[in-house]
């Protein structure tokens, strides 16, 4: 089950992806460091996954492996070091999602980040309360959508499937608007199609927008999706700490438990 959803060899994982005209971001899993011993190991992965992506690749980073808790300014040095080696690859660089209680840093330090790094993407969990207003703050900007896999507050999070399912087309209806780049990951088919919809709407070709979905899940539905000449990028998670990242996907939102249970038994 494991190695259905977090990549056993990435870069085997990568190439296969690849070949088949998919595109990827790759999450060294692991968050939380306690000192900057480790905070700066997980900098060392990330520039190391950066020689090794392959083009039109992204790379998600979670600003507390980069030391957020320790210190936002030890995280934004950081994660400014991981954009500058990207830009010289020609890749990006996505602020994942994490804790709510993380949100205002995230939104901090991607703001500082696109100063001198355009292209920097952030994540918005359509669950927060305050999510759409986040992405017209996030006016420009690559924001990757999803609906959010971590617990929060019922006064900062919605909390039924259909006022996130509500929440979502209000930031994607703001993103498409907008001119910005949207990342549509849901595995949803109904937002798939109202993405594209709003897509056609607002006047988007293939190139102005994109679908993510994670590794492991609809994986048929990701190949059907490139065959359109959408661009369709898929989350790959690598890495030893893969347990909490299971957890939070299985455990945490029982939809979600239902969801993995059944892609489990179907590769579609």
């Amino acid at each position: 089950m494991v190695r259905r959803y977090v990549a056993d060899d990435v870069d085997a994982v990568m190439r296969d992806l690849t070949d088949r005209g998919l595109l990827v971001t790759v999450d060294h899993l692991g968050e939380e460091v306690a000192d900057r011993t480790q905070a700066d190991h997980e900098v060392r992965a990330c520039l190391a996954m950066l020689e090794r992506l392959p083009e039109g690749a992204d790379l998600s980073v979670k600003l507390t492996a980069l030391g957020l808790r320790l210190s936002e300014q030890l995280a934004l040095d950081n994660a400014a070091s991981v954009c500058e080696a990207a830009a010289g690859r020609g890749l990006t660089v996505t602020l994942d999602a994490e804790e709510y209680d993380t949100v205002e840093a995230q939104m901090s330090i991607h703001s500082t980040l696109r100063k001198e790094h355009a292209e920097v993407g952030v994540v918005v969990q359509a669950y927060l309360r305050d999510a759409v207003e986040r992405c017209k703050k996030l006016e420009g900007s690559r924001v990757r959508l999803c609906k959010g896999a971590y617990s929060a507050p019922e006064a900062l999070a919605h909390s039924s499937a259909r006022e996130i399912d509500r929440s979502y087309v209000r930031c994607l209806k703001v993103l498409m608007e907008g001119a910005g780049y949207p990342m549509v990951a849901t595995h949803d088919p109904r937002l798939i199609e109202i993405a594209s919809a709003l897509a056609v709407l607002h006047g988007r070709d293939s190139t102005a927008f994109e679908y993510q979905m994670l590794y492991g899940v609809r994986p048929a539905e990701q190949e059907r999706l490139a065959g359109l000449g959408a661009r369709m990028r898929v989350y790959v998670p690598y890495g030893d700490d893969w347990y909490a990242y299971l957890m939070r996907r299985l455990a945490e939102r029982p939809a979600n438990l239902a969801f993995f249970l059944r892609s489990l038994v179907s590769r579609g």
